[in-house]
Parts: C-alpha cells; structure tokens; sequence
C-alpha cells in the first residue's frame, strides 16, 4: 500500500482582513521529500509555511500530515518542527543541552536524551563541540545546532524557514550541500522557505514557485529550468532571453513563429499551439552562440553592446534592434581560449530549435 503524502493543502486559503496572503491551494508533499516554497518577499510562502507548522490557522481548506486532518491541532500536537532563520539558540546554554531542551521538556528518560543527542550532534558533524556554548561557535555552526534540536524529536515534517539567510554567501552554499546530504541521511521530509532560485535547485527534489500568494508552478528545478509556464518563474528561475510574435505554423513537434526584427523562429517539443496568437519566447543564455546556424538551427544579427566579465561565465549584450537585447552567456575558459568578441562588433547570433520555449504571462 502507498504510504500517504507527508503534506497535504486541500483548498487552503489564508486571508489577513481583506487582504488574501494565499488563494486556495492545491498541494501534495511525498515522505522523504526535499520540498521548497520559492519566491519574493510577500509571495506567501512564509504563510503557507506557517500554516503547516500550525502557527496560523488557514481561513479555510484543511492541512493533512500522513494522512491525519491537523488542520485544528496546536503547533506541539503536529508531527512537524520548525527552524527559524535567527536560530533562536538559548546564550547560557550549551550545545548539548541546547539540542537536548525539546527532549527534557517532554520529560524523556536521561539515557535517551543522551543517546539521542549524541547520534544528532553525530549527523550534524558537531559531536565534538557539545561543551561550547553558541557564542562560541560560527554561524554555520549555530545553524547546525538548530538543526540537531529540531532533529532530536524525531519529526515527521523538518520545516525550515530561510535558516540560511543569516550567513554569508560562501558559507551558505557549504550549507545548502550539508542540509541536502543530512535530509538524505536521516530520511524526513525537508519543507524549505527561500527567495535565492540557486538555493532552491541546489537542495530540492520540487519546487513550487509563488508569486501573489499563488502557486504557478510546482516541478522538479530540471523543469522549472528549461519549461517554465510563466514569464515570472522563467524570470525568477535564472536568466532568460525574451521575444515576442505571432505563430504562423503548428504541426506536430514543431511551431514557427514570426518575431519581427529576428524573422522566424523555430521550436520543437512544445506539442500544439495555436496558429494565429501571439506568444511570449523564452530562450536561456548558455543556450546560444556566436557563429552562423547549424541546420534547423535559428539566428538572429546584431551588435554587440557590452562585454561583462562575472567569473566563471562571461555575458555579451547582443542588441538585434533598439527593442530587443540577447544575453549570450559563455564560459570562462582563460586569457587564451577566449572567443575575441569584442563590444561594438556584429555578430550572428544562433540558437537550437529545442532551446526555445513559449512561456505564459
């Protein structure tokens, strides 16, 4: 028998007066699941995080956890814990006794504090630092120590609200690898709270991309990457080239479209679209290249307006017209085994037919 989801939103809405933080949503959470809210300040991911935890009540609709309705139940009768973004560590406590408070308010037996302790601060790699208190260890360390208290009470559902936020941003990326490896290793359900798009394809199986406290899309990051169904999550997820124009051919696995200013572009694998409307493309800059197209491939001229150096990659500005500007985005490949493309010059710019998509509003 399939085991029930660890998360479920049957048609919750969450209204503050007459202002709706989030319209009625739809959403099914796996067990074992890395799941994250993505989006703006304000989007309602928070919200919806909070829903969950019980720390708000939904207006209407109703939340289920492995299959139980919660929807009425305070925060400490959920299957859920929660990490916060400031850590919320107690000063005068130690690291062990910091993990081990939940446990000790819930009056567990000492050798099962200590045995439940010990194999969290393992997980979390701070065994060795159980006497220090927080003002003695580093950021990253004080959020690991969150962790393990969440941790210890065995929860069904790790909710985590922006818990990286407070870092800088090379510790965070060596954060978001040990979270990812740590959900892996103890099993639970991760549902995670972020605005940073890197963050939230490094670490999740899904993501569901608010905006306007309203889910537009939820997938894998593969998906939302390459076939997102809206300009805002194309635009939030990532860099993206946008064209405008109207389609004149739909057969099949291919679709022509008329774009002024570049000609007709092909797309392929976006199955029917209507002949006649007008559609928004989208087209990822490491996707394109300078030089003239392969067959099938597309192209459009300009002149190249910027050269901008940003590390591994390096971006050229490429104005086709006064209206319309393609980011090409190529690899830092050294002094040597750069392209020699300068700004001011004109360049054919070309495109595979798979790399362009239609995107919602």
């Amino acid at each position: 028998m399939r085991a029930p989801p660890a998360v479920e939103l049957i048609n919750v809405e969450k209204r503050f007066g007459d202002t709706v933080a989030v319209h009625p949503t739809d959403l099914v959470i796996e067990q074992g699941e890395f799941f994250s809210l993505l989006g703006p300040s304000g989007c309602g991911k928070t919200t919806t995080l909070r829903m969950i935890a019980g720390f708000e009540q939904p207006t209407t609709g109703r939340i289920l956890m492995t299959g139980q309705d919660v929807t009425g139940l305070p925060t400490h009768r959920r299957e859920s814990n929660m990490v916060f973004q400031n850590y919320a560590l107690f000063p005068h406590l130690s690291v062990f006794e910091n993990v081990a408070f939940g446990l000790r308010v819930r009056r567990f037996d000492k050798k099962i504090i200590e045995g439940r302790v010990e194999a969290t601060l393992a997980a979390v790699r701070l065994l060795g630092l159980a006497k220090r208190k927080p003002s003695q260890l580093s950021g990253g360390q004080q959020q690991r120590v969150a962790l393990a208290r969440a941790l210890t009470l065995n929860p069904s559902v790790l909710l985590l609200d922006e818990p990286l936020g407070a870092l800088d941003q090379k510790l965070r990326k060596e954060m978001q690898l040990e979270l990812k490896r740590l959900q892996r290793e103890v099993g639970i359900t991760f549902i995670y709270v972020t605005h940073d798009q890197e963050e939230a394809l490094t670490m999740s199986d899904r993501i569901a991309v608010m905006n306007g406290g309203r889910m537009l899309q939820v997938d894998d990051g593969a998906t939302l990457y390459d076939r997102p169904s809206t300009r805002f999550v194309a635009d939030f997820i990532g860099t993206s080239n946008f064209l405008t124009g109207r389609v004149t051919e739909s057969a099949g696995d291919t679709t022509v479209i008329e774009v002024p200013f570049v000609g007709a572009v092909t797309a392929t694998g976006l199955g029917p679209v209507a002949v006649g409307g007008d559609v928004t493309l989208m087209i990822r800059p490491e996707r394109l290249r300078f030089g003239a197209p392969a067959p099938g491939d597309n192209s459009a001229r300009g002149r190249v307006e910027d050269v901008v150096f940003v590390g591994n990659d390096i971006l050229y500005l490429v104005a086709v017209d006064q209206t319309i500007t393609l980011t090409v985005r190529g690899r830092n490949l050294g002094a040597e085994a750069r392209t020699g493309i300068s700004r001011g010059e004109d360049h054919q710019v070309s495109w595979p037919s798979d790399a362009t998509t239609v995107v919602g509003a």
